[in-house]
C-alpha cells in the first residue's frame, strides 16, 4: 500500500535528512522549500499540517530537495532572493544579492537624498539588485545601469518591471556604454572582486552554481576596479560620489588606487568587516 505523505510527515523527513546532510537550518530549509512548491508562506504548512500532498507535489519536492542536497544555492531553487526589502527574481545567470551589498544602496540613497533629481549609475549591475532598489526608493533620481552579460541585463530589466521602477539599462562593459553621456552625480559598483586563490576556497554554494564571471576578477581581485577607475572620474561631477564593493582583505590596497578622489573612506559591514569604499572626485 502507497504511503500518504502529509506537510507534517514530509517536512520531519526532510529536516532529518537535511541534517544528516550536514544542513545547519535543516528544519527551515525543509519548511522553504515546500512552502515555494506549494505557492504558500510557511504559515500555511503548521495551518495544513495534516494536508495529504498529491503525487505530482510529492514528486516536485523530491526533486528540490535532490538539487539543495546537491548544494545548489535556495535562491536559484525558488527563482527569488529578497534585497532591500523588494522581491527580485534570480537566476543562474547572476549573482545572488547579498545582504552586505545594501550598505552600497543605503550610502547611495543618503548621497542622493541632499540632491534635487541625482544622476545615478550602477555598474556591473546582475540582477539589477542595486539599480532597482534606488529607483524604487529615490524616484526623483535617473537611474542607469550597465552589463557585460545580456543575460543578466535580461534578469535586470524583469525585475525593474515586476518592482514597477524605470532604469536605463544599457549592455557594455564597465561605463563604455555611457562615456558619452552627461557626468553622474553617484556612480556606484559592485564589480567582481574574487581573486583565483581566494575562488577556490569558496563554499561549493558559490563556486559550482553562481556565474564565474560576477566573481572572478584577474591579478589580485582590483584589475576591474583598476580599469573603472579612470571612467568613474572622467563621468563624474566634481565632488560627485564614487561607491564600490570590494573584499575585506582589499582595503587598503583599493584605497591606494583612489588618484583624483579625496574623503576616501572605508567602511565595514555589519559583520564588521571591510566591505565598501566611498570616495568623491577633486
Amino acid at each position: 500500500m502507497r504511503k500518504e505523505w502529509t506537510i507534517k510527515s514530509l517536512l520531519e523527513w526532510t529536516a532529518e535528512y537535511f541534517k544528516k546532510k550536514g544542513f545547519s537550518a535543516s528544519r527551515l530549509e525543509a519548511e522553504l522549500l515546500l512552502a515555494t512548491i506549494l505557492g504558500h508562506d510557511r504559515v500555511y504548512l503548521y495551518v495544513n499540517y495534516d494536508k495529504p500532498l498529491n503525487d505530482d507535489e510529492c514528486k516536485l519536492y523530491r526533486e528540490v530537495i535532490l538539487r539543495r542536497v546537491h548544494h545548489e544555492p535556495y535562491a536559484y531553487i525558488t527563482g527569488q532572493k529578497e534585497f532591500m526589502s523588494l522581491k527580485l527574481n534570480v537566476n543562474n545567470q547572476v549573482l545572488i544579492p547579498r545582504p552586505e551589498t545594501e550598505m552600497l544602496v543605503e550610502e547611495a540613497l543618503k548621497a542622493a537624498s541632499a540632491l534635487k533629481s541625482a544622476r545615478i549609475c550602477d555598474v556591473g549591475t546582475g540582477s539589477g539588485a542595486i539599480a532597482v532598489s534606488l529607483a524604487y526608493y529615490c524616484p526623483s533620481a535617473q537611474v542607469y545601469a550597465s552589463d557585460i552579460s545580456e543575460a543578466a541585463l535580461a534578469v535586470a530589466i524583469e525585475n525593474a518591471k515586476i518592482n514597477n521602477v524605470k532604469v536605463d539599462f544599457r549592455s557594455g562593459d564597465l561605463l563604455e556604454p555611457f562615456m558619452s553621456e552627461e557626468p553622474f552625480d553617484i556612480i556606484v559598483a559592485n564589480l567582481p572582486y574574487i581573486s583565483e586563490d581566494e575562488y577556490k576556497k569558496l563554499m561549493p554554494e558559490v563556486r559550482k552554481y553562481e556565474p564565474l564571471q560576477a566573481l572572478l576578477a584577474p591579478g589580485d581581485g582590483l584589475d576591474l576596479y583598476r580599469r573603472f577607475l579612470p571612467q568613474a572620474r572622467e563621468l563624474l561631477y566634481s565632488k560627485g560620489y564614487l561607491l564600490i564593493e570590494i573584499g575585506y582583505t582589499q582595503g587598503s590596497r583599493a584605497a591606494e588606487m583612489m588618484q583624483g578622489f579625496t574623503e576616501v573612506q572605508i567602511k565595514r559591514d555589519y559583520s564588521g568587516k571591510n566591505r565598501m569604499l566611498q570616495a568623491r572626485k577633486m
